[in-house]
């Protein structure tokens, strides 16, 4: 059986405590209110970001729609301007005033045609570009939100991070001149036992498992000397004994 001073030993719950309470700090650091929160924002994100897509290339579509039937109205427009003004300008014949006007009335037709499908294609521009800026302004507000939360989880993480630090401090002053075999079976046994490595013998309790040692388990550590390192039979923990302890000084 192992030995150590009995006072390391006691010791070693007050670096059991730093231990435990780095833990919940990781824990919480795991789980800030903050991580849930951007979680949800990146799904909202990126649900949204299929229909801006969608939305920028209807309106890019449409613009190009629209530049289109912009060029076809103004070639018609210069058509007919060309041959209004060689009508005007009686240099023609009568034969070819006559083709002129008939040209002249089908290009006011065609004209009036492609202003409609200009028209046509302006309105739905302006519907889908409404859409689009709507889109957007959501987009921005959860974009906006985001950064936001993402402020907070930061300030959140610095906060815990400061204090892990200070508690490394603390362990640090705690652990040093502790019996060194000590030190290193607490340290195998923490990672073995989900970050409990040692615990008060409180009652007939181990403190780390929360069972009641049976009679014999118990007579044996009883009559084990005070520096012999004694262990949970249940849960494998170092046992660390206090004189009229009632109440649990380390838990796993």
């Amino acid at each position: 059986m192992a030995t150590a001073p009995l006072e390391d030993q006691r010791r070693l719950l007050d670096v059991q405590a730093l231990d435990t309470r780095v833990q919940q700090l990781a824990h919480q650091r795991k789980n800030l209110p903050a991580l849930a929160r951007l979680t949800e924002l990146d799904g909202r994100i990126a649900d949204l970001r299929a229909s801006l897509v969608e939305s920028r290339t209807r309106v890019a579509d449409l613009r190009r729609e629209l530049t289109k039937a912009e060029s076809d109205v103004e070639q018609v427009r210069n058509r007919a301007d060309r041959d209004q003004k060689r009508l005007d300008s009686g240099g023609v014949g009568a034969k070819d005033a006559v083709a002129l006007t008939d040209e002249l009335r089908s290009l006011a037709a065609r004209q009036a045609a492609l202003e409609e499908v200009e028209l046509d294609v302006m309105e739905r521009l302006e519907a889908h570009e409404e859409a689009l800026s709507t889109v957007e302004a959501a987009n921005g507000e959860l974009v906006a939100e985001k950064a936001k939360v993402e402020a907070e989880r930061d300030a959140g993480w610095a906060e815990i991070d400061a204090q892990i630090q200070a508690i490394a401090g603390e362990r640090a002053k705690a652990v040093d001149g502790l019996d060194a075999a000590l030190v290193t079976l607490y340290e195998k046994i923490r990672v073995q036992q989900g970050g409990t490595g040692a615990a008060l013998l409180n009652g007939n309790r181990c403190d780390g498992c929360r069972m009641d040692l049976p009679p014999a388990d118990l007579a044996t550590i009883r009559s084990a000397a005070p520096d012999a390192v004694v262990r949970c039979e249940e849960c494998g923990r170092i046992l660390v004994r206090v004189a009229g302890a009632k109440t649990g000084a380390a838990a796993g």
